[in-house]
Protein backbone atom coordinates (compact mmCIF):
# COMPACT_ATOMS: atom_id res chain seq x y z
CA UNK A 1 0.00 0.00 0.00
CA UNK A 2 1.82 3.18 -1.27
CA UNK A 3 2.30 5.90 1.41
CA UNK A 4 2.99 9.71 0.31
CA UNK A 5 5.83 11.65 1.54
CA UNK A 6 6.01 15.00 0.72
CA UNK A 7 9.46 15.00 -1.30
CA UNK A 8 9.68 11.37 -2.30
CA UNK A 9 8.43 8.65 -3.79
CA UNK A 10 7.42 6.07 -0.89
CA UNK A 11 6.26 2.64 -0.60
CA UNK A 12 5.20 0.72 2.33
CA UNK A 13 4.74 -2.76 3.26
CA UNK A 14 3.32 -4.41 6.34
CA UNK A 15 4.12 -8.61 6.55
CA UNK A 16 1.15 -8.80 9.22
CA UNK A 17 -2.47 -7.57 8.98
CA UNK A 18 -3.27 -4.80 11.25
CA UNK A 19 -6.17 -3.33 12.70
CA UNK A 20 -5.50 0.93 12.44
CA UNK A 21 -7.54 1.98 15.58
CA UNK A 22 -5.73 -1.29 18.45
CA UNK A 23 -2.23 0.66 17.06
CA UNK A 24 -2.73 4.03 17.64
CA UNK A 25 -4.25 3.56 21.04
CA UNK A 26 -1.12 2.18 21.94
CA UNK A 27 0.84 4.33 24.60
CA UNK A 28 4.53 3.90 25.94
CA UNK A 29 5.19 1.33 23.37
CA UNK A 30 8.66 0.29 22.26
CA UNK A 31 9.70 0.33 18.91
CA UNK A 32 13.02 -0.96 17.16
CA UNK A 33 13.43 1.07 14.07
CA UNK A 34 16.65 -0.20 11.61
CA UNK A 35 17.30 3.12 8.97
CA UNK A 36 19.78 3.48 6.14
CA UNK A 37 20.03 5.49 3.65
CA UNK A 38 22.13 4.71 0.07
CA UNK A 39 23.08 7.03 -3.04
CA UNK A 40 24.71 6.79 -6.40
CA UNK A 41 27.16 9.73 -5.88
CA UNK A 42 27.38 10.59 -10.15
CA UNK A 43 23.65 10.06 -10.48
CA UNK A 44 23.11 11.98 -7.39
CA UNK A 45 19.84 9.40 -7.03
CA UNK A 46 19.25 7.97 -3.58
CA UNK A 47 16.89 5.87 -1.70
CA UNK A 48 16.17 5.57 1.90
CA UNK A 49 14.40 2.50 3.75
CA UNK A 50 13.60 1.57 7.52
CA UNK A 51 11.93 -1.68 8.98
CA UNK A 52 9.86 -0.84 11.91
CA UNK A 53 9.03 -3.28 14.70
CA UNK A 54 6.32 -3.13 17.01
CA UNK A 55 5.68 -6.35 18.81
CA UNK A 56 5.44 -8.81 16.43
CA UNK A 57 5.21 -6.69 12.99
CA UNK A 58 7.07 -5.45 10.63
CA UNK A 59 6.29 -2.61 8.62
CA UNK A 60 8.82 -1.30 5.72
CA UNK A 61 9.19 1.92 4.78
CA UNK A 62 11.05 3.28 1.68
CA UNK A 63 11.72 5.87 -0.94
CA UNK A 64 13.62 7.50 -3.61
CA UNK A 65 14.90 10.94 -4.05
CA UNK A 66 16.74 12.62 -6.71
CA UNK A 67 19.53 15.31 -6.78
CA UNK A 68 20.70 14.00 -3.31
CA UNK A 69 23.49 13.13 -1.57
CA UNK A 70 24.26 9.92 0.80
CA UNK A 71 24.08 11.48 4.41
CA UNK A 72 20.68 13.09 2.93
CA UNK A 73 19.37 9.66 2.43
CA UNK A 74 20.89 8.75 6.27
CA UNK A 75 19.14 11.47 7.50
CA UNK A 76 15.83 11.45 5.50
CA UNK A 77 15.56 7.66 6.74
CA UNK A 78 15.67 8.35 10.48
CA UNK A 79 13.12 11.51 9.59
CA UNK A 80 10.44 9.24 7.86
CA UNK A 81 11.16 6.97 10.77
CA UNK A 82 10.47 9.15 13.47
CA UNK A 83 7.60 10.99 11.30
CA UNK A 84 5.84 7.93 10.80
CA UNK A 85 6.02 6.36 14.37
CA UNK A 86 5.08 9.85 15.52
CA UNK A 87 1.65 9.30 13.75
CA UNK A 88 0.55 5.74 14.47
CA UNK A 89 1.62 5.79 17.71
CA UNK A 90 2.01 8.76 19.19
CA UNK A 91 3.16 8.14 22.48
CA UNK A 92 5.78 5.18 21.71
CA UNK A 93 9.26 5.19 22.91
CA UNK A 94 11.39 4.35 19.97
CA UNK A 95 14.91 2.68 19.23
CA UNK A 96 16.21 3.41 16.33
CA UNK A 97 19.37 1.41 15.27
CA UNK A 98 21.68 2.92 12.15
CA UNK A 99 25.40 2.33 11.07
CA UNK A 100 24.99 6.48 10.66
CA UNK A 101 27.64 7.70 12.87
CA UNK A 102 26.56 10.61 11.00
CA UNK A 103 23.09 10.89 12.19
CA UNK A 104 23.65 8.79 15.30
CA UNK A 105 25.91 11.83 16.69
CA UNK A 106 23.79 14.48 15.85
CA UNK A 107 22.09 14.73 19.16
CA UNK A 108 25.78 14.95 20.66
CA UNK A 109 26.69 17.95 18.50
CA UNK A 110 23.05 19.98 19.00
CA UNK A 111 24.15 22.66 21.49
CA UNK A 112 27.18 23.28 19.24
CA UNK A 113 25.19 23.28 15.96
CA UNK A 114 22.30 25.18 16.86
CA UNK A 115 24.80 27.48 19.43
CA UNK A 116 26.26 28.63 15.77
CA UNK A 117 23.22 28.87 13.89
CA UNK A 118 24.09 25.93 11.87
CA UNK A 119 26.53 27.94 10.19
CA UNK A 120 29.99 26.72 10.01
CA UNK A 121 33.28 28.91 10.48
CA UNK A 122 33.25 29.79 7.10
CA UNK A 123 30.40 31.26 7.36
CA UNK A 124 28.23 29.11 5.56
CA UNK A 125 25.28 26.99 6.24
CA UNK A 126 26.10 23.40 7.47
CA UNK A 127 25.42 20.85 4.71
CA UNK A 128 21.83 19.48 5.20
CA UNK A 129 20.80 22.12 7.56
CA UNK A 130 17.34 21.84 6.61
CA UNK A 131 17.30 17.89 7.51
CA UNK A 132 19.56 18.38 10.58
CA UNK A 133 17.43 20.85 12.12
CA UNK A 134 13.89 18.72 11.59
CA UNK A 135 15.80 15.90 12.96
CA UNK A 136 16.74 17.33 16.16
CA UNK A 137 13.64 19.06 16.62
CA UNK A 138 11.65 16.17 16.29
CA UNK A 139 13.70 14.20 19.40
CA UNK A 140 12.73 17.16 21.11
CA UNK A 141 8.88 15.88 20.63
CA UNK A 142 9.78 12.16 20.57
CA UNK A 143 11.43 9.51 23.07
CA UNK A 144 14.24 8.27 21.08
CA UNK A 145 17.14 6.77 21.66
CA UNK A 146 20.20 5.88 18.98
CA UNK A 147 22.21 2.89 18.71
CA UNK A 148 25.06 2.84 16.53
CA UNK A 149 25.94 -0.49 14.21
CA UNK A 150 28.62 -1.43 12.52
CA UNK A 151 27.66 -1.53 8.38
CA UNK A 152 27.93 -4.33 6.39
CA UNK A 153 28.74 -6.71 9.19
CA UNK A 154 27.88 -10.92 8.21
CA UNK A 155 24.75 -12.29 8.60
CA UNK A 156 25.52 -14.22 11.87
CA UNK A 157 22.99 -16.56 14.13
CA UNK A 158 20.87 -14.16 14.77
CA UNK A 159 18.89 -11.96 12.17
CA UNK A 160 20.59 -8.79 11.04
CA UNK A 161 18.03 -5.92 10.24
CA UNK A 162 20.98 -4.02 9.21
CA UNK A 163 22.21 -5.75 6.35
CA UNK A 164 18.26 -5.91 5.47
CA UNK A 165 17.51 -2.90 5.54
CA UNK A 166 21.14 -1.76 3.72
CA UNK A 167 20.18 -4.29 1.09
CA UNK A 168 16.63 -2.69 0.45
CA UNK A 169 18.26 0.97 0.27
CA UNK A 170 20.74 -0.09 -2.21
CA UNK A 171 18.08 -1.66 -4.53
CA UNK A 172 16.11 1.33 -4.76
CA UNK A 173 19.22 2.90 -5.98
CA UNK A 174 20.09 0.01 -8.34
CA UNK A 175 16.73 0.26 -9.34
CA UNK A 176 16.28 3.79 -10.36
CA UNK A 177 19.50 4.02 -11.74
CA UNK A 178 18.57 1.31 -14.18
CA UNK A 179 15.03 2.72 -14.89
CA UNK A 180 16.77 5.94 -16.14
CA UNK A 181 18.01 3.78 -18.23
CA UNK A 182 22.18 5.59 -17.30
Amino acid sequence: MPYAWRSSTCFQEREESWNSSFHLSLSNTAITIYTDGSCHTQHRIGGWALLLFIGEEKIVLSGIELDTTHNRMELTAVIKAVEYAQEMYPKAILHIISDSQYVIGLKERKEKLSGAGFITKKGNEIQNADLVQRLLLLEEQVAITFTKIKAHQRQGAIVNHNIEVDKLSRKIVRDAVAATGC
